[in-house]
């Protein structure tokens, strides 16, 4: 059942400058173009398309100035959409409802708008006007933004009473966090609704994060450190101002992410002859920091696992660029028979990292499409997957040998159901002690696990089982 209590409006807000970057003297997209092009990227995201995708086939010279308006959008369409249908009762046709909703989102706020309200609202007419699909209803959609100025106070304070407008998620998400978080769940909505910290993980075979943190401030950037290797960027850079980025010695991972490898492989000696598996391991991040961590000189043998073969060249490009190297496999993780003697012989593995596909609901205010993309049947359906590779690659790690199970997600049911489950099943399984699940902002976890991640990272759960000997 969804309470009526409240967060603040500002927790939604949205960039600053949404008109994108654009080469040096050239002039920058006219707003109701980039308006126009987010409403139909909207329309898409409605339709189950993930933004990934989306941007992707966008016009370069617009891509950055679309994904701004866009997020922010998406992180307030609850209530857009609840204002439209104040506005109008009967939904218009999608183009028009897209539009409408995309101008609402980003002019609810009065002072949080990347563009003045009247801006805004005079840009989205400009942009029905300049499309065919929309043209004969731009009449419509200026007067239910004129009204929307004028009522601003009164709609909004009307929407406040339903929980998707005031949450900006799906009711059932809603009630997940819920039941899962009855003292944090209002604090997790409003995470998911902010803007995620850019985090870097430097490859300390390159050099150590403090003496990085002095090449960012030479670079004009400015960051702190918040683990061994971890750095935060004050303010988001491309990647093409990061020093030395290109020649290996930084990459961007999520401090949350960066837990992965110290907790599975952390106190292992980079001497000893290890066969290691990072199951589902595209793009590659979390393989790259374990092959960083173990260093030139070591005996660790690193396969890598991907099903999806454009994916899976990703790895290949992440480890280039870091100048590693992993067996990258193409194969179902869950299918062992499909790819272990390709992998490695046949050998079990000492370590095993099952990154383990997910609703990916700790990483929404990265991806803010995904909680209107995901559907309540779909945990179940994750579940089931979830229990399917545990069990397929338990058999393959030696006794003594160890498994981190992990999710970007914060539903138990993706977390700590599973693995209690799994361990009930299986009695040579030890549970270790493990950081369980890490709420997206600023950490919340067990402060007696020392490898719980101090600042701001996303939601996630970590296990580390170990198979005890027969």
């Amino acid at each position: 059942m969804v309470t009526s209590s409240k967060p603040s409006h500002s927790g939604a807000s949205g960039p600053s400058h949404a008109n994108g970057a654009t080469q040096s003297g050239a002039q920058p997209p006219a707003l109701w173009k980039l308006l126009d092009a987010a409403a139909q990227c909207l329309q898409a995201v409605r339709a189950g398309q993930s933004t990934t995708t989306l941007f992707d086939k966008l016009d370069r010279a617009i891509r950055p100035g679309v994904q701004a308006l866009l997020f922010q959008t998406l992180r307030n369409l609850g209530r857009a959409q609840a204002l439209r249908s104040a506005l109008a009762p009967r939904v218009p046709p999608a183009r028009v409802d897209n539009l409408l909703c995309t101008a609402l989102a980003l002019a609810w706020q009065d002072g949080e708008a990347p563009y003045p309200s009247f801006t805004l609202v005079s840009q989205a007419v400009e942009a029905a006007k300049r499309n065919p699909l929309t043209r004969g209803q731009a009449g419509f959609i200026n007067a239910c933004l004129r009204r929307f100025l004028r009522e601003r106070e009164t709609l909004v304070s009307a929407t406040d009473a339903d929980p998707v407008a005031y949450w900006n998620h799906p009711l059932w998400w809603i009630e997940r966090v819920q039941r899962d978080y009855p003292e944090h769940w209002q604090a997790i909505l409003r995470a998911n609704n902010a803007h995620a910290p850019m985090t870097l993980r430097v490859n300390v075979q390159r050099g150590s994060a403090e003496d990085y943190v002095q090449r960012l401030h030479s670079a004009g950037l400015d960051g702190r450190q918040i683990s061994t290797c971890g750095i935060e960027l004050l303010r988001p850079a491309p990647v093409t101002q990061l020093p030395g980025f290109e020649e290996g010695a930084v990459s961007v991972q999520d401090a949350a992410a960066q837990m992965a490898a110290p907790l599975l492989l952390g106190d292992l000696p980079v001497t000893q002859s290890l066969e290691i598996l990072d199951a589902c391991a595209a793009p590659g991040g979390k393989t790259a920091h374990m092959l960083e961590m173990a260093g030139q000189g070591a005996h660790w043998r690193v396969s890598a696992l991907e099903m999806d073969a454009e994916r899976a060249r990703r790895i290949g490009e992440t480890l280039t660029r870091l100048q590693l190297h992993a067996n990258v496999v193409v194969a179902d993780a869950g299918d062992t028979t499909q790819w272990w003697k390709q992998a490695n012989g046949g050998v079990q593995f000492d370590a095993i990292l099952l990154d383990a596909p997910c609703s990916a609901s700790g990483i929404v205010r990265r991806h803010p499409d995904v909680r209107w993309l995901r559907r309540e049947s779909d945990i179940a359906q994750l579940a089931r997957q979830q229990d399917r590779l545990l069990e397929a690659l338990w058999p393959l790690l030696k006794p003594g040998g160890r498994l981190l199970y992990c999710t970007c997600s914060i539903f138990h049911e993706e977390g700590e159901n599973r693995i209690q489950a799994f361990v009930s099943r299986n009695s040579g399984a030890q549970l270790l002690p493990s950081p369980g699940h890490l709420m997206p902002g600023q950490s919340q976890g067990s402060a007696a696990v020392r490898e719980n991640a101090s600042g701001d990272h996303d939601g996630f759960y970590y296990a580390l089982l170990q198979k005890l000997a027969a």
